[in-house]
């Protein structure tokens, strides 16, 4: 029998590294080719990363949370053929918080104590794990410890807190406060605040939140930005959207969000004006106008603003757009997305939802040119003459749509005629469902 030791591959242009996320095989497992062995997590996605050749592994290297290098042994296998001379194992990309030997098991340091330090003392935790435990009001010392050198994990705060529901005793429902009848629910108490630090904290940048601060410093360094907001009239885009919604239910299929009908109303922009949908070569100084259009779409995450990617939107209809939009959406939020769902994106589209407040200058995504940020729909009080001279007063919908785009390569008057043709689409729905 011979060792085989199995070197993280490149896994994505321009990926270093990736930080472990979880071991899916152990020390003594029989493992056969193409089998996942481990999740890592890199500044683009996280990928699962199969194992090459069939054997009984060794040993793992690096711990769940360290980061490995591109090229570092990830796991060493006994595997049957020749006798080989063993690579020296390579462990000096693991940093020194990482403490554990190389192969140990995360899941098997701590789990035996009750907690992991004194009341009020220092813990050591992930920040995530921090932010968690403060909007909880718990004690991290109180929390069993699995991480590497007795560092609390988020998986041991969700422990935690499951297994103290458990043994909770069971709890009288008070009566509904004055003024509430019984058989209606008082308002729900505000959240609790979260606990002021006890020491400052240092927050590494890792995985998603290092690409988002990359992202956001080659936008700084490239792009000459120019913002251009304008509201547009919602009201017929949302009563066809409520009349497709409704004979889709009754189909049983999954409804449609306005994001397909955004995403619609940008061919029609893309169409008179092809150079927004298009990339910039700093290399060459040139504008590089792109035939196909992927739209990319920012989904927040607990790791941070993930932007996904639909591609050949020209040719998917309004209900493929939006079956795309909700898996790759569900995929971020599980942190299931692959490198081929995050790259090749053409143009951007980034909405706060229910938070969108009433305009915003989003940051263009280097090397597009253009982006567009979707605003809250509010109801507005139309004042509208009637015949006679009379006024009358309607209800209307309307949003606001903030656009930026790369003065560099787009004037100030081809970005806000994009934006209003792509209002007039909007403002017309029924023509989007012709293409």
């Amino acid at each position: 029998m011979a060792q085989f030791e199995f070197k993280l591959p490149d896994i994505g242009e321009g990926v270093v590294e990736g930080e472990i996320v979880k071991w899916l095989v152990k020390a003594g497992d029989q493992i056969v080719e193409d089998q996942p062995i481990v999740e890592v997590m890199t500044d683009k996605a996280t990928v699962t990363i199969p194992s090459p050749r069939r054997g009984k592994v060794v040993r793992t290297v690096g711990d769940e949370g360290s980061i490995a290098k591109v090229h570092g042994t990830l796991l060493v296998l006994e595997v049957a053929g020749e006798a080989a001379e063993p690579a020296p194992l390579q462990t000096a990309h693991l940093p020194a918080a990482a403490g554990a030997a190389a192969n140990g098991n995360r899941r098997g340091i701590g789990k035996a104590a009750a907690g992991n330090g004194e009341p009020g003392g220092k813990v050591l935790a992930t920040p995530v794990t921090r932010r968690m435990a403060r909007e909880m009001g718990i004690d991290l010392s109180a929390v069993g410890a699995s991480g590497p050198q007795g560092r609390v994990m988020k998986a041991d705060l969700l422990d935690w807190v499951e297994n103290a529901q458990k043994s909770a005793p069971p709890q009288r429902t008070p009566p509904a406060p004055t003024g509430f009848p019984a058989d209606q629910k008082a308002p729900a108490p505000p959240p609790p605040l979260p606990a002021p630090l006890a020491e400052d904290e240092v927050r590494p940048l890792r995985g998603l939140r290092k690409s988002i601060a990359r992202s956001m410093v080659q936008s700084h360094a490239h792009v000459v930005p120019f913002t251009f907001v304008e509201e547009c009239d919602t009201t017929a885009l949302t009563a066809l959207r409520t009349r497709l919604n409704a004979s889709l239910e009754k189909r049983g299929e999954a409804k449609l969000s306005y994001l397909p009908f955004i995403a619609k109303a940008l061919l029609a922009g893309f169409r008179r004006f092809p150079e927004l949908n298009a990339l910039m070569d700093e290399e060459k100084q040139a504008l590089v106008v792109k035939k196909d259009v992927n739209l990319g779409f920012g989904a927040a995450t607990d790791q941070g603003l993930t932007v996904f990617v639909v591609k050949d939107v020209a040719h998917k209809s309004l209900r493929q757009i939006s079956a795309e939009i909700d898996r790759l959406a569900r995929s971020a939020r599980e942190g299931k997305l692959q490198l081929a769902d995050l790259g090749g994106s053409t143009f951007t589209v980034t909405s706060l939802g229910k938070d969108g407040g009433l305009f915003a200058t989003p940051v263009v995504k280097h090397p597009e040119v253009g982006i567009l940020g979707v605003h809250k729909i509010k109801e507005y009080a139309k004042p509208v003459r009637a015949a006679g001279g009379k006024v009358e007063v309607e209800i209307v919908e309307r949003m606001n749509l903030s656009t930026s785009f790369d003065h560099r390569v787009i004037d100030g008057h081809i970005g806000a005629a994009f934006l209003y043709e792509v209002i007039g689409a909007l403002e017309s729905p029924e023509a989007l469902l012709l293409d």
